[in-house]
């Protein structure tokens, strides 16, 4: 094994990916340059300012928004998910909540938060291959729903869910239910434009496509309604006080724009490498399984199962040998229970251990896929 891996092979974009090194220099800069609050009224306040709402233009205009006022910058997509589902229900009347069983655990806690306030949550359920089915949303939905929340891929499997189809669907029963999608994966290989999408309300997470931690965005729609989480200020119109990350804001902006620039290519590069990757393991242990084989899925995505393998000591061993990965999606994988997307998916407890997550990403080398599939065989070999 020690002739096949020559370097490490990091596996585990999906988590977190390597910064962009035009992020990082945005982020220097602004650090050297825009240290200033930018809520004061002084000079070095204003370029501060100005800095930082030319980058709420840049990221409005990068996903398609009308409005630069429609973007609320925040921590992350923790934080954007909580403030989308927590502050869109507390600022309605009705009193329920409805979210697909795959969300991502801040989507899913958020809306079970609110039942200490009087709300219910219903969930809806997903196909074999980790699909909502659109014509299934109509059915759940009613005059007493204050938000969905539907991700636009899933963050454990990779698949793609058809938004646009199931927002349609949604204002058809009734147009004033606020939509939200949690897009923090969707974006990094696929086009966003939320006016086409139709949703109220979208997520995203600067770490996921190259950009700094510690800073996201939420999306909001005029005229959509948002109770703020936090008090203390007035930054962020009121929806999100706290001193400004400048810094921050600038530097997922330059990672925006190269995700928008580079995103054909990115399709190719990973593409080919997470092809080469399961067809290379697929031929030489058809035991091997994609899981979302024939689902529109990311393109930088591979959700495979070993059978008889257990995943968390495949893990350590590929670790061992330079090759990084995970078991489910990282806030999931020092979990002691099965993968709640798996489970959604009717797949069984026992089986649910057996499955690893291998997601690709914008430096990624050509050859890579090769190289770990074959690290991968030679460990599922040893194992076995």
């Amino acid at each position: 094994m020690t002739d096949t891996v020559t370097t490490d092979i990091y596996l585990d974009h999906a988590a977190t990916t390597t910064p962009r090194p035009a992020a990082l220099a945005a982020v220097h800069r602004a650090a050297e340059t825009l240290h200033a609050n930018a809520s004061g009224i002084h000079g070095a306040a204003r370029r501060a300012r100005n800095a930082l709402e030319e980058a709420r233009e840049q990221a409005a205009d990068l996903i398609g928004a009308t409005h630069p006022g429609e973007i609320v910058f925040t921590s992350g997509g923790t934080e954007s998910d909580n403030l989308a589902i927590i502050g869109t229900a507390l600022a309605s009347p009705r009193r329920r909540v409805v979210v697909s069983s795959i969300e991502h655990k801040a989507v899913l806690e958020s809306a079970r938060s609110l039942e200490r306030f009087g709300f219910t949550v219903t969930t809806i359920p997903v196909g074999p291959r980790g699909v909502v089915a659109p014509e299934s949303v109509g059915t759940l939905l009613g005059d007493d729903v204050a938000v969905v929340s539907i991700m636009a891929a899933n963050n454990e499997v990779g698949t793609i869910q058809p938004i646009a189809e199931i927002v349609e669907i949604a204002r058809s029963v009734d147009p004033d239910i606020s939509f939200h999608t949690d897009a923090v994966q969707f974006f990094v290989g696929c086009d966003l434009d939320v006016e086409n999408l139709g949703v109220d309300l979208a997520s995203l997470a600067a770490h996921k496509f190259g950009g700094p931690t510690g800073i996201g965005l939420l999306y909001v729609a005029s005229g959509t309604r948002l109770e703020p989480l936090l008090v203390g200020g007035g930054q962020e119109a009121g929806r999100r006080p706290g001193t400004s990350n400048v810094a921050g804001a600038v530097g997922m902006v330059a990672a925006m724009q190269e995700v928008v620039a580079e995103r054909a290519r990115f399709d190719e590069r990973t593409g080919t490498e997470r092809d080469v990757f399961e067809a290379t393991l697929e031929q030489a242990d058809p035991t091997i399984s994609v899981t979302t084989r024939g689902a529109d899925r990311l393109v930088h995505f591979s959700h495979i199962r070993v059978p008889g393998v257990s995943a968390e000591t495949l893990l350590i061993r590929l670790d061992q040998g330079g090759v990084f990965a995970a078991a489910g999606s990282s806030c999931q994988s020092g979990a002691v229970e099965p993968s709640h997307v798996l489970s959604a998916m009717g797949i069984g407890d026992d089986a649910a251990g057996e499955f690893l997550r291998f997601t690709f990403g914008w430096d990624t080398e050509p050859g890579t896929g090769l190289r770990a599939a074959q690290v991968v065989l030679y460990t599922v070999a040893d194992l076995r």
